[in-house]
């Protein structure tokens, strides 16, 4: 999953991009409200973590923003504001959640990962398809049982096609959730990393195939009947 990051303290946005890449997440990250509108605008993310008090363009006018957009992208507000009136105005115009600082970066990640799951429509952490079972909280993978040795990146890709399961997911979707700014992926890129996860998650002869491609358009991850 992709996140979009403004917060204009460096000491914050370095330590919050640091905990969700090490949580497997891919990070945009900004300190100027201008930037932040433009890279909402200009990319997909998953959820955009928003500081209220920026230079530039402050946080609920770029959330008025990609609202007007016609952009759906679930918005957590971050603000030192703590007040019922501050909290009610970012919710009314279009905010899915707030937190007030200073918070733990647990509960950070715990809200994101529910606003990530309620985009796709998955109300539980635990995501299954046959033998095959993910966490989003703890982010991990099993089948049948058995523990997957996943790396972030693998375990991001595996979840991005669990929460999109049955759905074609073509290379340029991958390419937007997957990897952040500092990535550019080659073209070979996703079909290697989808090389190692359809052997990763295969963990005996006798394993379904789940990862299947369509030419042309990419890849769909379902039970083929």
């Amino acid at each position: 999953m992709r996140i979009l990051l403004v917060e204009d303290s460096n000491r914050l946005r370095e330590a919050v991009a640091k905990a969700l890449r090490e949580s497997g997440y891919a990070v945009d990250a900004t300190g100027d409200g201008s930037d932040g509108l433009w890279m909402a605008r200009e990319n997909s993310y998953d959820v955009v973590l928003l500081d209220i008090m920026l230079p530039g363009v402050d946080g609920l006018a770029i959330l008025d923003k990609i609202r007007e957009d016609g952009k759906e992208t679930p918005v957590l507000l971050l603000t030192a504001k703590d007040t019922i009136s501050d909290r009610v105005k970012g919710l009314r115009r279009g905010a899915d959640d707030y937190l007030v600082k200073p918070f733990a970066l647990e509960e950070l990640l715990a809200r994101i990962d529910a606003l990530c799951r309620r985009s796709y429509h998955k109300p539980t952490p635990r995501i299954t398809l046959a033998d095959l079972e993910i966490d989003t909280s703890s982010k991990t993978a099993s089948r049948d049982g058995s523990c997957l040795d996943l790396t972030a990146r693998e375990y991001a890709l595996l979840e991005y096609l669990m929460m999109r399961q049955g759905a074609v997911v073509s290379r340029t979707e991958i390419e937007e959730h997957i990897y952040d700014e500092l990535v550019s992926p080659m073209s070979n890129v996703v079909d290697s990393a989808i090389c190692n996860l359809r052997r990763k998650i295969a963990t005996s002869e006798d394993s379904v195939p789940l990862i299947h491609t369509r030419r042309g358009q990419g890849y769909v991850l379902e039970v083929k009947k």
